[in-house]
């Protein structure tokens, strides 16, 4: 029996209509129909990616484990380079004529190879989109200096920002650590007049998250103090360090 062209079974795996002839020769071919069904398939995976927006790069990590798994695989990396060449024999009224199916075969592999590779690189790209980190920005810094009754500490704070729009307030201290009591992170306005807790910093480093009533134009001030275990919720007045935000 013979085949249809394999440029003929592309352009109907890509969308184009059938003619009634070819649709009954793929009804009655498994070789053509068998090579339609991989071909939509590798189409069918191609147009899944259209509707991801626009994908970010991924770091050289993500290749690498690319290139890893398509070696485990066994998918050959030079598979269209490395496809057999039909043979041909010249009859004897001088017709050339092929030897056998090898070519479709050849064909089936490599299209089975491309659908193979395809779904590799989108399963860990598409993985990789799932479990990254999150986007930050960073929007504002500051240096935290010390007060007199803490000689010798400092800090820093940073602001960062989401996708999401939501503030944090990643701030480091360098002090001893206290035998008693507890450090606590405030925002403060600029004229003293407003403060706001962030919270308890456990150890010498924290992240916070900006209340969305607070605007950061307005509170520039970056606060840790020293507490006591006294109940009392507002600033003791023992201020560790301070620094005025700076906007990027």
């Amino acid at each position: 029996m013979s085949h249809l062209d394999p440029e003929q079974i592309a352009l109907i795996a890509l969308g184009e209509p059938a003619s009634d002839d070819d649709t009954a020769h793929l009804a009655a071919c498994a070789d053509c129909s068998l090579e339609l069904a991989e071909l939509r398939r590798t189409v069918l995976v191609g147009k899944s990616t259209l509707g991801m927006g626009g994908l970010e790069t991924p770091p050289d990590r993500v290749w690498d484990r690319i290139v890893a798994e398509i070696d485990e695989a066994g998918v050959p990396v030079a598979a269209v380079d490395s496809a057999p060449v039909a043979d041909t024999d010249r009859s004897d009224d001088g017709a050339d004529t092929k030897r056998d199916a090898s070519p479709r075969r050849t064909l089936s592999k490599m299209l089975f190879t491309l659908a193979a590779s395809a779904a590799v690189i989108l399963a860990v790209v598409g993985t990789w989109a799932l479990v990254r980190p999150a986007e930050v920005v960073e929007v504002a810094s500051a240096s935290l200096l010390a007060f007199p009754d803490h000689p010798g500490a400092e800090g820093s704070a940073v602001v960062v920002e989401g996708e999401d729009g939501e503030k944090m307030v990643r701030v480091e201290l360098d002090d001893d650590e206290p035998t008693d009591g507890f450090r606590e992170v405030w925002l403060i306005t600029a004229d003293a007049t407003a403060i706001v807790s962030l919270g308890i910093l456990e150890g010498s480093e924290g992240e916070f998250a900006v209340p969305e009533d607070v605007d950061l134009r307005d509170y520039v001030l970056v606060d840790i103090s020293q507490e006591p275990q006294d109940g009392d919720p507002t600033h003791s007045g023992d201020s560790i360090v301070r620094g005025e935000l700076d906007f990027a």
